[in-house]
This record gives C-alpha cells, sequence and structure tokens, in this order.
C-alpha cells in the first residue's frame, strides 16, 4: 500500500528527508498528550450546534474557537437545554483527529455560566420531572393519622431540627422522632440525602417508623441547590414511607418538595402537618365520649318503649284467652280435615256417574237399539262399503238382538233367498238367524 511504502522510506530517511502526513500527524498527536493535562475545563460560547444524536459544535471567544464533540451517552446527561449562543463550561480531553487534519475537545460534561443559567438548567429538570409523573397528585401517599414515630432528614446542627423536636413535644408526646443526620449543603449533600432516602425505605418500616421529615432553613439558592438534584428526586420518588418536605423559607421552591407526598412552608409546618396536636384529639375524644353515651341513652329509650309495648300485649296480659281462641281455630280446622275427603269422595262419585251415563248414551248398545246394525266382514272387521266384500264371503250383521249371517252372491248380488232359522246364540237366549 503507498502509506505503508510511505512509512518505510520514513524510517530510512535522512534529516532533510520530507516527512509523511501520517507521520507529521503522529507527532502533532504526541505532542497535545505530552503539552496537555488528560483533562480541562473550556469556558466558550457554544456555535453551530448540530444534533445527530451526538453533539457536533464549537466552541469560540472573541478571537479564537475549537471543535467539539459530545457523544449520545453523555449528551443524555445534560440537565438543561443546549442551544448555540450560550455560554457554557465544557469538561473533557484535546486530542487531534487525523483523519480530518483537526484537533477537537472531547466533551464530557457541559455546565451552565452565571445564575440565570442554573435557573434554566432547574427549569429544565422541573419539566423533564413533570412529564415523567414526578409530581402527578395520584402518586402521593397518604399521611399517618396518629405517626408513632417519624424520621427526620437534615443536619444535626440545623435549626430547623429544633424546629421539629419543639413543635413535637408541645403537640404529641407520644410521638418519638428519629434523628438521620446527614450534610444539607455542599456537592456531597444530595448523594447522602438520597442514601438517607433510600435506607428509609428499606428497613424504615421494620423499626417502626411511618413517616419522614425532609427539612432544612433558609439561603440562597447555591445553598439550597442539593434539593433540586435529580438522585433525590428519585429517591423521594422511590421511598416506601411519607415524606413532608419543608426547605427554605417559604418563598423558596426546590424540586424535592414538589415530588414529596406534602409540602410545608417551615420546619415548624411540616411537624404540625404531620403530628397530631394531642389537646385536640383530647377535644375530640370527649366529643365522640358524648356522642356514643347519646346514643346508648337513645337505644336504651327505645329498647325500654319495645319492652313495655311488649308486655301490654295481650299475650301477656290474658295468655288463657288467647289459648281458648288458638285451640278453637284448631278444633275447627281438624273437623274441616276430617270432612274434606268425604267431600271429596262424594264430588268424584257424582262426577264418575256423570260420566258413565254420558257414555252410556253414545256406546254401541244403545245405538243399535236405535236401529242401526253393525257388518263385520269374514275376519271379524267392520264393513263399511259394498267394495270391501268378494262373492262367497260370509258376513255377519249385528242387531240390537241377536245376529243375522249371510253369503255374498256373484257380483255382489245377494245370494238365494233361504229359509231362515232361528237358533240360541251359544251362552245366550238372544236368537241367531241362519239363512
Amino acid at each position: 500500500m503507498p502509506g505503508r511504502r510511505v512509512a518505510r522510506a520514513d524510517a530510512g530517511r535522512k534529516d532533510d528527508a520530507p516527512w509523511s502526513v501520517s507521520t507529521l500527524t503522529g507527532h502533532v498527536k504526541r505532542a497535545l498528550h505530552a503539552g496537555l493535562p488528560a483533562r480541562v475545563r473550556v469556558v466558550g460560547e457554544v456555535s453551530n450546534l448540530s444534533d445527530r444524536n451526538h453533539w457536533y459544535f464549537s466552541l469560540k471567544d472573541d478571537d479564537a474557537a475549537i471543535r467539539a464533540v459530545m457523544f449520545a451517552s453523555a449528551a443524555r446527561k445534560v440537565g438543561f437545554p443546549v442551544a448555540s449562543g450560550m455560554e457554557v463550561v465544557a469538561t473533557g480531553r484535546v486530542d487531534f483527529y487525523p483523519a480530518q487534519g483537526s484537533v477537537q475537545l472531547y466533551v464530557d460534561r457541559l455546565e451552565p455560566v452565571g445564575q440565570g443559567a442554573r435557573e434554566l438548567a432547574l427549569r429544565a429538570l422541573m419539566e423533564q420531572l413533570r412529564a415523567a409523573g414526578y409530581f402527578d397528585p395520584e402518586q402521593k401517599r397518604p399521611l399517618p393519622a396518629v405517626p408513632r414515630k417519624v424520621a427526620v432528614v437534615t443536619s444535626k446542627s440545623a435549626a430547623a431540627l429544633q424546629d421539629v423536636i419543639d413543635t413535637a413535644a408541645r403537640r404529641w408526646k407520644g410521638c418519638e422522632l428519629v434523628l438521620v443526620d446527614v450534610r444539607v449543603q455542599g456537592e456531597a449533600a444530595a448523594p447522602q440525602i438520597a442514601a438517607a432516602l433510600r435506607e428509609l425505605s428499606q428497613s424504615g418500616a421494620g423499626r417502626g417508623i411511618e413517616a419522614v421529615i425532609l427539612t432544612r432553613g433558609g439561603g440562597s439558592i447555591e445553598d439550597l441547590w442539593a434539593f433540586n438534584e435529580r438522585v433525590v428526586a428519585d429517591a423521594l420518588r422511590d421511598c416506601t414511607l411519607p415524606v413532608v418536605a419543608a426547605i427554605g423559607h417559604e418563598t423558596d421552591t426546590t424540586i424535592a418538595e414538589l415530588v414529596a407526598d406534602r409540602r410545608c412552608a417551615t420546619p415548624t409546618q411540616a411537624a404540625m402537618t404531620l403530628i397530631p396536636d394531642g389537646a385536640v384529639l383530647a377535644q375530640q375524644v370527649d366529643q365522640l365520649a358524648g356522642r356514643l353515651a347519646l346514643a346508648l341513652r337513645r337505644r336504651s329509650e327505645v329498647a325500654r318503649a319495645r319492652v313495655e309495648a311488649a308486655a301490654s300485649h295481650p299475650l301477656f296480659r290474658r295468655p288463657a284467652v288467647l289459648v281458648d281462641d288458638a285451640r278453637r281455630r284448631l278444633d275447627a280446622l281438624a273437623a274441616r280435615l276430617d270432612a274434606a275427603p268425604r267431600r271429596r269422595a262424594d264430588d268424584a262419585r257424582r262426577r264418575l256417574d256423570g260420566l258413565a251415563r254420558t257414555l252410556d248414551a253414545v256406546g254401541p248398545a244403545n245405538v243399535l237399539a236405535r236401529g242401526y246394525s253393525i257388518t263385520r266382514g269374514p275376519g271379524g272387521a267392520v264393513v263399511r262399503a259394498a267394495g270391501d266384500v268378494r262373492a262367497g264371503d260370509v258376513l255377519t250383521t249385528v242387531l240390537a238382538k241377536g245376529e243375522v249371517v249371510s253369503v255374498v252372491g256373484e257380483g255382489g248380488a245377494p245370494a238365494p233367498k233361504r229359509r231362515m232359522k232361528t237358533l240360541k246364540k251359544p251362552g245366550t237366549d238372544e236368537p241367531t238367524l241362519f239363512a
């Protein structure tokens, strides 16, 4: 390859021989590494910002500019909106990019410059947390009505702690306070506060702790800044115990207060919100005792009236009369019960006789008695039409009294007349006529 041939020529060149581009850029890279610290902090104005997942931009001042890049993993951690024209402090390393022959600042941290920039970063973080639901009222946990043990997360030297202790002692001596000593300002404050909240979330319930007060006194925005850190907001959101927060003065608003389950203006108000007033509780107990006594008295009066009404009932005044009346009703019912089967049998017999008379009126014997007859063929089947018989068939005609036996002639004509003789029907006195 051409590059390799040049490299070999460079290896054996004389002092006045030309350098290859790779050799020159290598010397530049080594010189930068030797002459600059591993990390630098540079203040400048953002210019030509290009957000292509990674951020590409320039940092400039009145006299110079340097190209910069911030990879996506670091850009996602920036807690404020970055735009061209903003003054920032960029922290990272300086390196030479041989492929483009340029020196670049590889940024891994950006900070806004000035008080206005800090407030801008705070607003940006608040918008992120609001979009993620950190401030939603539906996420707030209810406070215990009468807590027996409360953890106070603050500095042991803070005036806010004494305010909480005095208020708790005045309102409800049955509530025990547990101090969790943490830094409340400075760089170490936010990690300590978050760690304390996580510890209470994990083991507080097992120790009997029912709620948490997170508090400190007033101060500048820098003094209160630990309560605006994302790590504290995350710990508050994940805490399994309800948290009451009172940070700074009444006009101060921190992210911790917005994420907490209840926000109070002062440490004293936080203690009053969480710890009930013993005098008020005693008054409520007296009121409830009076209402209970009144309810019992009314129930007793109602019960007494019911007993008196029951005592005036005839059952208790004249029980023998009621028993005699009941016995008479029972005897009457027994008599009706005894007569019921006979009445039902008589009714059934009358209905049966009526049905028998109806059946006799339409029976075959009565029909024959009115002059009708029944003719049966050789098989005993009733003859209904002339076509049902053939010549030579013996027919039996049943009359009201006796039977007539005849033979069908040819062509359906009757057989020649013969002298009829009368015989008695076997087993009866009825005559049977034979042709």
